[in-house]
Parts: C-alpha cells; sequence; structure tokens
C-alpha cells in the first residue's frame, strides 16, 4: 500500500518549533498549492488550497531555522488523520501531511538560505539534513 503526499507550494506562516517532553523537536505550518480552474461561469480562476505539514526531530528544527511564511518548498510525506479536543471538548479532526523529504525552494528570503536545501526525516527516526552536489543527480 501506497501513502504518499507531494507537493510544492509556499508556507502560509511561520513555522512554529516545539519539544516534546523527551526533547525531540515538532515543528507545525501550512503550505498553499493552487491551480487554476474554470469558473461555473465560464471564467478561469485560481483555487488555493491549504495543507497542514509537520515535521520532526533534526528536519523539524532545520524547517524553523530556515522557512518563513511565503518560502516556496517541495515535500514529500504521508498523510496522517488525527483527532483531537478542543478547548470546550469537541472532537476536532486534522489532516496533516508528515514531512519525510523537504526541499526549499526559491532565492534568498529574510531568514533562509539561497534555496536548493534539502532536509529528510519522519516521525520515527529523522536523519540529517541531506545535501548532494548537483553532478550527482542521477539524471
Amino acid at each position: 500500500m501506497v501513502n504518499k503526499a507531494i507537493i510544492v507550494g509556499r508556507l502560509g506562516k511561520d513555522p512554529e518549533l516545539r519539544y516534546t517532553p523527551s526533547g525531540v523537536g515538532v515543528v507545525n505550518f501550512s503550505v498553499a498549492t493552487s491551480e487554476r480552474r474554470k469558473q461555473d461561469d465560464g471564467s478561469r480562476g485560481e483555487v488555493t488550497t491549504w495543507h497542514n505539514i509537520v515535521a520532526w526531530g533534526k528536519t523539524a528544527e532545520i524547517c524553523a531555522e530556515y522557512l518563513t511564511k511565503g518560502r516556496e518548498v517541495y515535500i514529500e510525506g504521508r498523510i496522517d488523520n488525527r483527532s483531537y479536543d478542543d478547548k470546550e471538548g469537541n472532537k476536532k479532526y486534522i489532516s496533516e501531511i508528515v514531512v519525510q523529504n523537504i526541499q526549499f525552494l526559491g532565492g534568498k528570503s529574510s531568514g533562509g538560505d539561497n534555496g536548493g536545501s534539502k532536509a529528510s526525516g519522519n516521525d520515527d527516526a529523522p536523519k540529517e539534513t541531506e545535501s548532494r552536489p548537483e553532478d550527482d543527480l542521477p539524471f
């Protein structure tokens, strides 16, 4: 079975880094993707979809350091659905993409690097930052 999401979009807000009681970093942020569609009236319009993103461990810390609102990113991950109770005791449901690979795209932004950076990880065992020289690419 396959559970994989691949998106390219822009951050809707700065990442929020927190730590679990055992000291593992976790970061949450949202990413917007857009596509042009034909509207009911026949005109063309842009439709934006917001995605909840979560990263763990070293990947979370790297995201918190280099990502800012508006930065373009490429994300690969698995889709996770969970529920929680809000402050009033109501059950809420959320779908998230749990980062397995992330690449920071675009030019230099405030607080970011100059693009092309990659980080890989998952919620069980986050990996260290990866960077691969362009001449090592398999294509």
